[in-house]
């Protein structure tokens, strides 16, 4: 089916209505596949010049070459639906075309696509191997691709999931509304330098759109402007931080919000909670000059936050989102305090020139922001700027004669449109050039990072503030972890004399470097150079697959109703929260212990049972409970009421 390019996107699609009266167990009877598109993508396989597995990599450090830190991102909302919905569930992330077809062989009943608009091809091929290898099955189209509209996707699939993606699911299995907070799934992403294991971030999923509306972003308007709030209370944010420190008491934490600091109650009531706890976090989150302007550096150290996206956009850009502190004295003024920046620049605004794009890259460049985007204005169905270009007729005509040929390069890397003072060869080749000014400039993004640190450390090594000594003392041993790249950053970055001079303050003002992270400043030249040939030669620049399954046997865990008995849970990697409420009998007591004895089976983790108050047992189904509990008794914590009495019995079984 042909569709034009200037038909713009339907209405947000009215989500599936669950029936008034619920087929029995409806969750049981269905399957449900998530996933991503099939690996391998990239430039190298035909895609736009950003297209990767990689934010960074792909649109921020990639003219930085083996300095570039390497994070795989994966496509998240998958595991966060698969959390939340009651039917089993599968979830791939990057399968081969082989390991995809293994999946599809097993007859699942709803297979979920997750694609942006540049990976519209990618996805015409996953549907063509759901048609083929499951041809029974319905498949559900989602994320920002899907600001197409019908009748580009209506050949595609059966559903469009358009918005928040947990209640459209449960609502076409034909499962209750589920209220927010929703469950929130674990999931870490793993930082490599030099090809070497440095860190684990965990991701937090706190909220959806953003209400600034600014005219090029995708994100704010398909949501039409609204923020919906997955994790509506600092509490809610909190509990999650919390898990993961359980996983890890180091790790680092990234919050995914359009404009986390928007929503000041949310920050205010965070910041009470990890002073109260006292451990000094590391957190990344969006911000806006807007935001940010409400809270002072010390507030946002204090909330845990210690890097921040914010736009720099263009001087004259005028976006709303820019009102508050000046750019050029809020980048500087956190980078003091440290707190790293991942600043973005846009270029091809109506009023620009390449003089007037060179001389703001001038100014960009001498604040030092830690990372540096370089993105060309581009138009995106279901944005202001979109319908404005399209209403001018200022497609680039190719563009216009080939649909797909516009979404395979809707990647921030290619200019699309005619613009007043430039031609797209210029403004592409102004764009290589500003990533490779901040690089040749400002040198390794990763030794940034190190300096300010370092910045953070000396200001606030003696606070008054026992939470920022603590923090402090966090970054004493981060840039001591890090010290092998002042070696390779002296050896081969385009700043050695920058590198050698804050190596040289470092040392004066921390001391020298423990053993091991001298023998790593030894190796690292090797790693780095390994680094080097397996870019030159495309080696292991793809990843694996990650598969997840979600309740995919009888016996599974899981929130819901066992007969008399409600079950609740909260999950972490290691440890569980289960809260039971309602009667136990020994239906309930069989089913509750099969699940528990499921969740244990083949790892190490734990399980906590918290019996709410008021809870009925019989003590036949207590003792069921006990004995078919017995052989994990010591993974197992249970907390019982005071009342009824029959609970006691479990204190010694």
């Amino acid at each position: 089916m042909e569709t034009q390019l200037g038909a713009g996107p339907c209405v947000l699609a009215e989500q599936p209505q669950s029936s008034a009266k619920l087929a029995a167990s409806p969750s049981r009877q269905v399957k449900v596949l998530l996933t991503s598109v099939c690996r391998p993508i990239g430039p190298a396989h035909g895609d736009a010049p950003s297209v990767g597995y990689e934010v960074l990599h792909g649109q921020v450090t990639r003219a930085q070459g083996i300095f570039s830190p390497r994070s795989v991102n994966f496509t998240y909302g998958l595991d966060y639906i698969a959390a939340n919905i009651d039917a089993p569930a599968v979830v791939l992330q990057y399968p081969s075309q082989r390991e995809l077809i293994r999946e599809l062989k097993k007859g699942p009943d709803y297979v979920g696509i997750s694609f942006n608009l540049v990976l519209f091809q990618h996805m015409k091929e996953v549907v063509a191997l759901v048609r083929q290898y499951a041809p029974r099955a319905k498949v559900v189209l989602g994320g920002y691709g899907t600001v197409l509209d019908d009748a580009a996707l209506a050949p595609y699939g059966d559903y469009i999931c358009r918005g928040e993606g947990v209640a459209f699911f449960r609502a076409l299995l034909n499962e209750p509304p589920r209220p927010m907070p929703y469950d929130h799934p674990l999931v870490t992403l793993n930082l490599k330098v030099f090809s070497i294991p440095m860190d684990r971030t965990g991701v937090i999923f706190a909220g959806l759109g953003c209400p600034n509306g600014c005219d090029f972003c995708c994100t704010s308007h398909y949501f039409r402007r609204r923020h919906i709030r997955l994790l509506p209370t600092g509490d809610d944010i909190f509990r999650v931080v919390e898990r993961y420190l359980e996983v890890d008491p180091r790790m680092s934490m990234a919050i995914l919000d359009e404009d986390f600091l928007l929503a000041k109650d949310r920050a205010s009531r965070m910041r009470e909670l990890v002073l109260a706890r006292g451990t000094p976090l590391s957190i990344f989150a969006f911000a806006s000059v807007k935001a940010l302007s409400r809270f002072t550096p010390q507030e946002l150290l204090e909330t845990g936050v210690d890097g921040v996206w914010v736009g720099f956009e263009g001087k004259r850009s005028g976006y709303s989102k820019q009102q508050g502190k000046a750019i050029e004295e809020l980048i500087p003024e956190l980078r003091s305090h440290g707190i790293t920046v991942l600043s973005s620049m846009i270029l091809g605004f109506d009023y620009h020139t390449p003089e007037i794009i060179r001389e703001e890259l001038r100014e960009f460049v001498g604040l030092r922001p830690t990372y540096g985007q370089f993105l060309i204005y581009g138009p995106t169905p279901g944005t202001p700027f979109f319908d404005r270009i399209k209403k001018e007729g200022r497609f680039r005509p190719d563009m216009v004669a080939d649909p797909e040929r516009y979404y395979h390069h809707c990647d921030g890397f290619t200019s699309m449109v005619v613009h007043p003072n430039m031609t797209p060869a210029e403004i592409e080749g102004l764009q290589r050039e500003c990533f490779d000014t901040d690089f040749r400039v400002n040198g390794p993004s990763i030794l940034r990072s190190v300096e300010v640190w370092f910045q953070g450390w000396q200001r606030y090594h003696d606070s008054d503030s026992p939470y920022l000594r603590a923090k402090a003392k966090r970054w004493a041993e981060e840039i001591h972890f890090a010290w092998p790249l002042f070696r390779v950053a002296k050896l081969s970055g385009p700043t050695p004399e920058a590198a050698a001079r804050l190596e040289a303050e470092v040392q004066a003002a921390l001391g020298p470097p423990t053993l091991g992270p001298r023998l790593r400043s030894w190796l690292a030249p090797a790693a780095a150079a390994w680094t080097g040939f397996a870019l030159r030669h495309n080696l292991n620049q793809h990843p694996k697959l990650v598969r997840r399954t979600y309740r995919t046997t009888a016996w599974t865990l899981r929130p819901g109703e066992l007969g008399s008995l409600r079950v609740s849970m909260e999950r972490a990697l290691h440890s569980t929260l289960v809260t039971i409420e309602g009667a136990l009998d020994r239906a309930s007591a069989r089913l509750l212990a099969a699940g528990i004895r499921a969740h244990l089976h083949n790892n190490d983790a734990q399980l906590k049972v918290v019996v709410a108050e008021g809870t009925e047992a019989e003590l036949p189904a207590l003792r069921l409970l006990a004995q078919k509990l017995a052989p994990l008794r010591h993974r197992i914590s249970i907390s019982v009421p005071d009342a009824p009495v029959t609970w006691e019995f479990l204190r010694s079984a």
